[in-house]
């Protein structure tokens, strides 16, 4: 008798580790098996969630079908105290297994949405992105120009979403008037801006912000980087410039900045500007007679006058021989480093082309002929 029931226990345990066995089986591939997740998708996990939660969550979407084998094999891949706070984007057909290490392994959201200030030349707008998850790219859902009416919803709901980021991005040849206004009408922002740096001295730049980040010291922070970048272009300078301060080399790379949008251009520009410096030609550059005007407050929006052009005024660089007493926007890294190392040529002229770049030469009769034949293509 006893030794019938010791072989039935015997066979009942093989056959309890047979079908443990199968189920530990069965649950490491339905972890690794490929999911029922339709379409790639955002999901969020709230800071201070478990993985009890989370496999709760994960079921809703329909990204996994049993919750309680999730949160086993989760346990059984050690990774269980590893779960991160953020917002994760799930491929379609995301396994189990690879939930678990997108939700663990790197710490970093990877599914998410932004609010950026995007401060420009001619104008200011807000854009609100968001992650597709389909291509796993950043799309603007809505953008809204700033002084234009009212935010679009897009911009109130990602504003009640803890998760979202925000940025402020600064176009090369802004002014420091048009990025304080900028500043000043984006109310994920707080605080006054303070007394305004000097023109030029804030650093066109992409810069991340929390929400309620303080205005004036967004603007320190700007012109801190515009300062390393200035003191490094200077520190390289070439020997020969006919500039005598980091401050000069300011001026002359915001007028380089605004007489070229084309990259390629920017050395060539810089040498005109300092053959003109070093010979003692007048620079003759209509931005810097514009600023005279307008004082980076506004868009000028009509041709120069005659009168403008012959007004004996500080800026107005047809009359005054060298640099104008201040910058006229502010200049990016690549402008800085241009005029502190401007390509060597013999130019002394340029025009534009109508195609954004510019026509160059060394005589006066050439740059005429240059002028001649673009007024007559424009025409």
């Amino acid at each position: 008798m006893r030794k019938a029931l010791a072989a039935n226990a015997i066979l009942l345990l093989i056959v309890g580790l047979a079908v443990a066995g199968a189920v530990l089986g069965w649950g490491k591939a339905q972890f690794n098996a490929p999911g029922p997740l339709a379409r790639a998708t955002c999901f969020k996990v709230p800071s201070g969630s478990n993985f009890r939660k989370v496999s709760e969550g994960l079921a809703e979407i329909g990204a996994i079908k049993t919750p309680w084998v999730f949160r086993i094999g989760v346990r059984n891949s050690g990774k269980s105290g590893d779960l991160k706070a953020g917002t994760f984007l799930l491929r379609q057909g995301a396994s189990m297994a690879d939930i678990t290490d997108e939700l663990t392994t790197s710490g970093a959201a990877t599914c998410g949405a932004e609010i950026v200030l995007r401060v420009g030349v001619t104008r200011s707008d807000m854009q609100m992105r968001e992650t597709d998850p389909e291509t796993g790219r950043m799309v603007t859902r809505a953008a809204h120009v700033l002084g234009d009416g009212e935010l679009p919803s897009e911009y109130s709901r990602l504003r009640a979403d803890s998760a979202t980021e925000y940025r402020v991005q600064m176009a090369e040849g802004t002014t420091v008037w048009q990025v304080a206004e900028a500043l000043k009408q984006a109310d994920f922002l707080s605080g006054d801006v303070g007394d305004l740096p000097p023109e030029g001295m804030l650093a066109p730049d992409s810069y991340a912000v929390v929400a309620g980040a303080d205005r004036a010291g967004l603007l320190a922070q700007m012109v801190a980087r515009q300062e390393e970048r200035l003191a490094a272009a200077w520190a390289v300078r070439a020997t020969d410039l006919p500039i005598e301060t980091p401050e000069e080399l300011l001026t002359l790379a915001s007028i380089v900045e605004k007489e070229t949008g084309v990259a390629e251009e920017r050395g060539l520009v810089a040498g005109v500007f300092v053959n003109r410096l070093r010979r003692g030609i007048r620079l003759q550059t209509d931005p810097a007679v514009i600023y005279g005007i307008t004082k980076g407050k506004e868009i000028l929006g009509r041709g120069l006058r005659v009168s403008e052009l012959q007004a004996d005024t500080p800026y107005n660089t047809y009359v005054i021989k060298g640099l104008p007493p201040t910058p006229i926007a502010n200049p990016g890294k690549a402008a800085i480093e241009a005029a502190a190392n401007p390509e060597p040529t013999d130019f002394l002229y340029f025009v534009a082309n109508g195609s954004g770049g510019h026509a160059f030469a060394a005589t006066l009769e050439e740059h005429n002929r240059n002028v001649a034949k673009w007024r007559a293509a424009g025409n």
